[in-house]
């Protein structure tokens, strides 16, 4: 009548690693992006940079000799 013997600090551990994976999928659900979501905020992010350097206007030598004076 020997039942089976359970190493307590491994049940530990497992039953850590369990709750650290399940609270992983609730963050994954809660917080997480699809790839695509990241590639289209990616995308929008660098098209807005390429629009406002387009826009950034150059001094010329001209522009700064007239500046000073």
């Amino acid at each position: 009548m020997t039942g089976d013997v359970i190493n307590l600090r491994q049940a530990r551990k497992r039953k850590a690693r369990a709750d650290k994976a399940e609270k992983a999928n609730q963050n994954r659900i809660a917080f997480g992006r699809t790839k695509a979501e990241k590639n289209v905020s990616k995308k929008t992010i660098t098209d807005l940079n390429k629009t406002v350097d387009a826009h950034h206007l150059d001094r010329t030598a001209k522009d700064e000799a007239d500046q000073n004076d």
